[in-house]
């Protein structure tokens, strides 16, 4: 949780955890292969909140909107929590979503879950494209946030940031080598 950003405000903790859901909210509305797989366009989503001034007004103002948002995201996560890893060690997980909608709006947010729960061990989390290829979406481990770039750089379709990183097409059968290839990352 980022609710120490928010703090200086001086907000109470039942406050600052309400920012906190929206936040993550917004961004897991904004996962998915295509808009069709989301609860709202992001569009859509940020003419509603752009209107208001406040967040707080905005979660009062349209409790519909905003309770269909954390449903969603809790509904998802409960999913998502109940899914076994493909392959797990000390240092490193791999989980494998089934394709859905529900999974592929939940895949960056369940990584950074999973983070969170386990901070020294880094994450995988793979989702089905409409390619017929996975997606794969890395979480370095939090004590050491470093690595997810290189990794993911050395499949094509790879990049991204040292401590979060991601494949947008990896074939099917070459999910063993990303597995083989992200344990000697990590381990």
């Amino acid at each position: 949780m980022q609710k120490n950003a928010a703090k200086p405000l001086g907000l109470s903790e039942q406050d600052l955890q309400k920012l906190n859901e929206l936040g993550v909210c917004i961004n897991y509305n904004g996962y998915g292969a295509t808009v069709s797989d989301l609860h709202f366009a992001p569009d859509a989503l940020y003419r509603e909140l752009s209107a208001y001034s406040s967040p707080f007004a905005f979660m009062a103002d349209n409790k519909c909107v905003y309770e269909q948002l954390l449903t969603g995201y809790t509904d998802d996560m409960a999913l998502a929590m109940a899914i076994k890893p493909e392959y797990q060690t000390d240092a490193i997980a791999v989980y494998i979503l089934p394709d859905l909608a529900w999974a592929r709006r939940i895949s960056g947010v369940f990584g950074n879950e999973l983070a969170n729960l386990a901070p020294s061990r880094a994450h995988a989390v793979f989702t089905y494209t409409e390619q017929g290829d996975y997606q794969i979406s890395v979480r370095a481990p939090l004590t050491n946030k470093t690595g997810a770039d290189v990794l993911c750089a050395s499949f094509p379709t790879g990049g991204g940031r040292k401590s979060a990183a991601g494949v947008n097409h990896l074939p099917l059968n070459q999910l063993q080598a990303f597995i083989a290839a992200f344990e000697r990352q990590y381990t």
